[in-house]
């Protein structure tokens, strides 16, 4: 019965009476329309914010017991902006785990499919990635967090749209790579995209700050609620782009 709003004269709480419980190794899927509270209710799994009402138990510990240090290092996340300090690769990596060997961060960026393109410039590992790391892409930013996050070795692990803004071939590595790094955890994660969460163990539903809908993909379509609309109509969307694609294709080949 966890409920949270950000501003105490809010009459309308962003989360209202959420309840849930993941088993170790779970995979959590978060899906709704924006502003329905996916990113809220990460950011409290996270103790970025704290409930208003009810409790978050890791283990049966409520996490405002859990000095946030010890918390750091159970919980990791990787969000759709993923924040890279201005320094060398091989330091951001570090950021996550500050013991961690040279092998142990080259065999981190390969599961992230990312050590080949760190090798492939200049000065490998000591490239200075810029300002929030303007010199790289999009995708090779995502792909050093999640190398990031794979070498911190979190129990719990949290993704908020992470392939969200990128082109298709970027979001393939790093959907291959995100695969490799919630393997054995108990991973929440916010979808974008539906196909993304087909195996999910579990798929939540929000709305309006409440959960409307949990079950399997298969429960869900069967049930033919809110997620069977979100499904529907996110696959006639990518249907008619599609066809889109095709017809200009045809006719670039003319």
């Amino acid at each position: 019965n966890v409920s949270f709003r950000y501003d105490a004269e809010q009459e309308i709480h962003t989360l209202h009476n959420i309840s849930l419980s993941a088993r170790a190794g779970e995979h959590i899927a978060l899906v709704g329309p924006s502003g329905s509270g996916k990113t809220t209710l990460t950011y409290l799994l996270a103790r970025l914010y704290d409930a208003d009402a009810g409790r978050i138990l890791i283990d049966g510990h409520d996490v405002r017991d859990i000095a946030l240090e010890s918390l750091g290092q159970i919980v990791g996340m990787v969000t759709q902006e993923s924040f890279l300090l201005h320094a060398t690769i091989r330091e951001n990596l570090r950021y996550g785990r500050p013991d961690a060997g040279d092998e142990e961060l080259f065999e981190a960026a390969r599961a992230a499919a990312i050590h080949d393109h760190i090798i492939s410039l200049p000065e490998g590992y000591d490239t200075i990635v810029g300002e929030r790391g303007y010199k790289l892409s999009g995708g090779q930013k995502q792909r050093i967090a999640i190398a990031r996050a794979i070498l911190k070795d979190p129990r719990i692990l949290i993704l908020d749209e992470a392939t969200s803004a990128l082109d298709t071939h970027s979001e393939r590595l790093i959907q291959d790579a995100l695969g490799r790094l919630s393997a054995g955890r108990t991973t929440f994660a916010i979808a974008h995209r539906l196909s993304t969460v087909l195996n999910a163990d579990q798929i939540l539903v929000l709305e309006a700050g409440q959960i409307v809908e949990r079950g399997t993909h298969a429960q869900l379509l069967e049930a033919g609620g809110a997620y069977a609309r979100l499904y529907a109509a996110q696959f006639e969307n990518e249907g008619r782009e599609n066809e889109t694609l095709k017809m200009e294709e045809s006719a670039l080949t003319q």
